[in-house]
């Protein structure tokens, strides 16, 4: 069966379990999500389900995007994203909703990490710093050297260094389902999940158990 969800992240809180224990938890408002398109192997070279979320008003689609749509009869949606499945097990058209997700299943939340700018190593990559003492006046949050001497004469790619922090693909994996509330269209899964409060994310079936 095809398990996968659009949804935006409400913020964290914390229930308690049957033997009274608190859990934190992330409540997402996942769904409905409708299913816009499915592409098969044969006809599109790989198999996956695009699926929408968010109704908008026609003004903020492309007469693309809402001809795309329309093809189904489906409402202007203003987030499409695709999910990678062998058996899609759904037709074009239908309506997913958090009932897709059980209680205790675990799952991978896919979001954008919260941007934090231009940040230096020791807040980016939790480097130590200088020494504080011994005479050292200006490089105490510095990364102190970099490379080598003349060979070979240069920083290789990829070192460690200040630069921009955040703003990245992130996947909690394997977590579990704490709740389920089909009426209001939230789901809860335990610990946090990344990206700000009111950011997109996406719910899909753990590829770790």
């Amino acid at each position: 069966m095809f398990k996968g969800l659009i949804g935006r992240k409400v913020g964290m809180t914390q229930i308690f379990d049957d033997e009274g224990v608190a859990c934190p938890v992330t409540v997402i408002e996942a769904g409905p999500c409708y299913v816009t398109q499915i592409k098969t192997k044969e006809k599109d070279g790989y198999s996956s389900v695009q699926i929408g979320f968010e109704e908008v008003k026609p003004k903020r689609l492309t007469k693309g995007q809402l001809g795309h749509l329309e093809r189904n009869e489906l409402p202007p949606l203003r987030i499409l994203r695709e999910f990678r499945t062998k058996s899609p097990e759904v037709a074009e058209g239908d309506v997913l909703d958090v009932e897709v997700f059980e209680l205790g299943e675990r799952v991978d939340v896919v979001g954008t990490s919260k941007g934090r700018g231009f940040a230096g190593v020791m807040k980016r990559h939790h480097f130590s710093g200088g020494p504080i003492t011994h005479g050292q006046s200006d490089r105490q949050r510095s990364p102190g050297s970099l490379a080598a001497g003349t060979t070979p004469g240069r920083v290789f790619k990829g070192k460690k260094g200040p630069g921009r922090m955040g703003n990245e693909r992130v996947t909690s994996s394997n977590v579990r389902v704490m709740l389920v509330d089909p009426e209001r269209n939230l789901i809860a899964v335990d610990g946090s999940v990344p990206g700000p409060k009111g950011g997109i994310v996406i719910i899909k079936a753990a590829r770790k158990h």
